[in-house]
């Protein structure tokens, strides 16, 4: 039987408790102003801490809005490292997916705040490209994942950049039906089955291009060649 997750001490529950504030004040000021017209110092003012403090938590501006990569990280690569033997490394993915859909993750695209947020988002470079920045990281860290179980180098790139196509592809989805008046719900109860296509369309090309790649002597044989 798993031991229960330790209660946060008191001073734990103080730095999420200012970490939520932070996050809070900053944004509301982005939603309603922009991101690129909002400083940091505004932000620690509505917060009503330093801007030291606003740093020492979001090391990057863009952190106080988009502050989800560590988690992304925790969460994909988890999946794929602890996947059930003979599980593909995109249905783990799959199944992570579904489950972020259940619970309205912030990740999946339906959690209520997200669609709002994604406004700010599109409408600032500096967000875009930190956006990018995060799914490059995560494609990244999946790719060195599948590369150290044995798997060579482009299939384990071309694997992961499938997974981090998907993952993206269903957030984009849900997010910009809810910004267009759909219905969280009505959006979340269509899902589950946009996840399970999405899905097997990826683990359909990541098969077929495993299937299609010369062998490490074929390879050796074709650069001698030319």
């Amino acid at each position: 039987m798993a031991a229960p997750d330790p209660v946060p001490s008191l001073r734990e529950r103080k730095k999420q408790q200012t970490r939520a504030r932070i996050s809070g004040a900053a944004a509301g000021l982005f939603v309603s102003r922009g991101f690129d017209a909002v400083s940091v110092a505004e932000v620690a003012e509505a917060a009503e801490v330093s801007k030291m403090t606003v740093f020492n938590y979001f090391p990057r501006k863009e952190e106080l809005l988009l502050d989800g990569l560590p988690e992304a990280l925790e969460l994909t690569g988890a999946a794929v490292r602890d996947r059930p033997a003979g599980t593909r490394p995109l249905q783990a993915l799959e199944g992570l997916a579904l489950g972020l859909a259940e619970r309205r993750h912030p990740l999946a695209g339906l959690a209520e705040p997200v669609p709002r947020l994604w406004r700010t988002v599109l409408d600032s470079p500096a967000l875009r490209a930190y956006a990018r920045e995060c799914l490059e990281a995560v494609e990244d860290h999946l790719a060195g994942l599948l590369a150290a179980e044995g798997e060579g180098a482009v299939q384990a790139g071309f694997t992961a950049a499938l997974g981090v196509t998907a993952l993206r592809t269903l957030h984009t989805a849900a997010a910009v039906r809810i910004l267009a008046g759909e219905s969280p719900d009505a959006v979340a109860a269509d899902h589950p089955a946009l996840v399970r296509r999405v899905f097997a369309a990826a683990d359909r090309a990541a098969a077929d291009f495993a299937a299609g790649e010369p062998s490490a002597g074929a390879r050796e044989s074709d650069l001698q060649e030319g």
